[in-house]
Order: structure tokens, then C-alpha cells, then sequence
């Protein structure tokens, strides 16, 4: 079907509102639009560069995990969660009881991350695995009662009420017939679609869908990393969206609600391409950002250190690219050394730059790799 003639749906007359029933997707697309041609070949363009420059990058798995938590923090933003980076980075004990829910939100879609790239191997992209993600996504937080990891059974929809609802969803009894679609879309390689175009779709197709009680819109976002993986399109998951999107939430909203709405497919999947182009572009620049940094540290700050003291520098500097926030008894407990002897190495770590004191405590001070982060954090923000 030319998407110029795509309709997504209709509404159906519920009892006392009506639900939108959205076109199922699994058949065949035309899409013969210069415009998104031009972005589609962009794109792929800047995925192919990051994927070399990706297997380039020694220790590229440290840099990664913050790749991962800067899209937690991302998503979980959209969603209304105010962790920023250094406090992901940050044990449980250490974070202020009134932002214990909003951290627990990040740590959850971290591990629910992680988990779904590792149950690739075993299990593809499926209905499957996405109920065991957002079971892990669940857990123990805001709307661990509403059925983690089982299609909902209820009506949802978003807004304030459902008498005043912005958008209302799907009734339930649709939603298995309809994943079940989604699914076949993803994995029909009769359906000849360029795998960027048929996540924008997909992604479109799952929030549409809003399968889930709660947690629809951190799942959807994950999503988009998973296909890449799952279909090799990135050798190292280094591409993460949910930053394009927070920093352009109200047009992210209003392009996947005008599909609806409108019928306007072709401006969502613009909008979509032109951000994974420019996510692509930012994430090889931070890894040049880091090699930099890195070769600037070499050359600046460890020489400064004594040969006898060079060994343990080397390896306290090697474990911040891997954990950017650390204490004085973590330093010995990596090290083997005394309290006092690990509290001079930090201290001289201070003093040359690298190291920064997080919480203004005179006890049980937390330092964090401040230059590190910020290359993760500054990157792709507006001026």
C-alpha cells in the first residue's frame, strides 16, 4: 500500500466513549517519497558510520552502560521522572528517600535494557519477549499492580479521564489480534520495508496499540533499541532515541498523534529518520569526545603521578570509564590498599580535575568522573 493512501483507523462506539481501532499493518508498503528516500539513505548512512566507529573504540562495552543509562534517564523523563545522570549512577542508599520511585523507574528500564538485548540470543523480538521486559520495567515501582507483563484486560487511555481523554486506545479484546499483527510485521520478510521504516511503524502501530496498562511509552522506546540489535543493524547498541524525542516531546506527541488523527504517516516517518540521523551523528561524536578526553588524561593528568603510585592510577582511571561515581572505600576495596592511601589517591584526583565531590557531605563523600558524564549528558542538547 503507497502510504499516500494509508488509513490508520477509526473509532468504534464503546459504552460511553469510543476507542480507536487502528488498521492493522502486516502487508506490503509503497513508499516512493523522494523526501523520506533522502532521509532513509541519511540515516542508514549514519548508522553505518557509527558502526565503524563503534568497533574502533577500545573498552566501547564501558561506554555503552552509559549510553544505556543516559536512555533511562531519557525515557523515563518523557514519562515525568526528574533522575538525571550522576544520580542513575548512584546506589540506592545514596539517593534522597523523595527521589527513591523516580530512580527505581531508571534502574528498571536499565535492567530491562540489558535483559532484552541478552535474551536475544535465545528468544527474537516477539510479544514474548516484550511481556518480559515490561515485567522488569514493573517491578516494584509505580504501577507494579497493573498487570506487568500481561496484555491489559481493561480499558486505557491517555489523558485525564477517560470521559476527557485525549486519546483512547483500543478496547482490550483487541489488543491480542492486533500484537499478534505487529509481531508478523516485524519478522515478514515477504513485506520488503527497509528496517528503518518499519520500526517507525512499528513503534507508531505499538503506542497506537497502548497494549499495556502503564509503561506503554518506555516499552515503545525500547523497542526501537531492540529491533536494531535484534536485526544486527548495530553491531554495539549505541543508538538510543528517547533524548531526540524528550528534547522534541511536544512534536513527538503530535506527529504519532496526527497518524491518528490525519492519516499523516509520512510526516511521523520524517520525523523518525531525521532522528535517527541526528542521534547517530551525536553518538559518534561522543565517542570521539571520549577518545579525546581519554588521550587528553594520558597525556595531562597520569604522568603526574609517581611511578610508584602510576599502577593504581592507571586502574582507578580505567574503572571510572566503567563507573563514573565512586567513594573512598571503593577505591580501596579495587585497589587493596588502606583507607588513608586510597583517600590521598582521590584527593590528588580532585586536584588534577578528574574527580568531583557529588554531595557536599564532609562523610562517606561520593566523587563522580564529572567530564566523562557530561559528554554523554551535554550532547544533543539545544543551545
Amino acid at each position: 500500500m503507497d502510504i499516500r493512501h494509508y488509513k490508520a483507523g477509526q473509532y468504534q462506539q464503546q459504552y460511553e466513549y469510543k476507542s480507536f481501532s487502528p488498521e492493522k499493518i502486516n502487508r506490503a508498503w509503497e513508499i516512493a517519497d523522494g523526501q523520506i528516500q533522502q532521509l532513509l539513505s541519511d540515516a542508514d548512512r549514519a548508522l553505518g558510520e557509527l558502526n565503524a566507529f563503534s568497533q574502533l573504540v577500545p573498552n566501547v562495552a564501558f561506554f555503552i552502560r552509559m549510553h544505556i543509562t543516559k536512555e533511562a534517564t531519557q525515557s523515563s523523563r518523557i514519562e515525568g521522572t526528574r533522575t538525571n545522570m550522576e544520580e542513575a549512577l548512584l546506589d540506592e542508599r545514596d539517593i534522597d528517600p523523595e527521589k527513591r520511585d523516580d530512580w527505581l523507574e531508571v534502574q528498571n528500564y536499565i535492567q530491562a535494557i540489558n535483559a532484552a538485548i541478552e535474551q536475544l540470543e535465545i528468544l527474537p523480538l516477539s510479544n514474548r519477549l516484550l511481556k518480559n521486559t515490561h515485567k522488569i520495567l514493573m517491578q516494584g515501582v509505580r504501577g507494579e499492580s497493573k498487570q506487568p507483563g500481561e496484555f491489559r484486560r481493561s480499558q486505557n487511555w491517555i489523558g485525564v479521564s477517560l470521559k476527557n481523554a485525549i486519546f483512547v486506545p483500543p478496547h482490550c479484546d483487541e489488543v491480542p489480534e492486533l500484537m499478534s499483527d505487529l509481531e508478523k510485521f516485524i519478522h515478514n520478510d515477504d513485506v520488503h520495508v527497509p528496517h528503518l521504516i518499519k520500526i517507525a511503524i512499528a513503534h507508531y502501530q505499538f503506542e497506537t496499540i497502548h497494549p499495556f496498562l502503564d509503561g506503554n511509552g518506555r516499552l515503545g522506546r525500547l523497542m526501537i533499541a531492540i529491533y536494531l540489535a535484534n536485526f544486527g543493524l548495530l553491531h554495539k547498541p549505541a543508538l538510543y532515541l528517547s533524548d531526540y524525542f524528550e528534547r522534541n516531546k511536544t512534536e513527538y506527541i503530535d506527529r504519532l498523534m496526527a497518524v491518528r488523527v490525519g492519516n499523516e504517516l509520512k510526516e511521523w516517518l520524517i520525523f523518525f529518520l531525521y532522528g535517527v540521523a541526528e542521534t547517530a551523528r551525536n553518538s559518534i561524536q561522543v565517542f570521539k569526545d571520549i577518545l579525546q578526553l581519554k588521550e587528553k588524561l594520558e597525556r595531562e593528568v597520569l604522568p603526574r603521578f609517581s611511578t610508584r603510585r602510576q599502577e593504581n592510577a592507571q586502574i582507578l582511571m580505567q574503572q571510572l570509564y566503567k563507573s563514573p561515581t565512586i567513594d573512598i572505600k571503593m577505591v580501596a576495596r579495587l585497589l587493596g590498599i588502606q583507607i588513608n592511601t586510597a583517600s590521598m589517591l582521590v584527593n590528588d584526583f580532585v586536584k588534577f580535575g578528574v574527580l568531583y565531590e557529588l554531595t557536599g557531605k564532609r562523610r562517606n563523600r561520593i566523587f563522580y568522573f564529572r567530564d566523562y558524564i557530561l559528554v554523554f549528558s551535554q550532547h544533543g542538547e539545544k543551545e
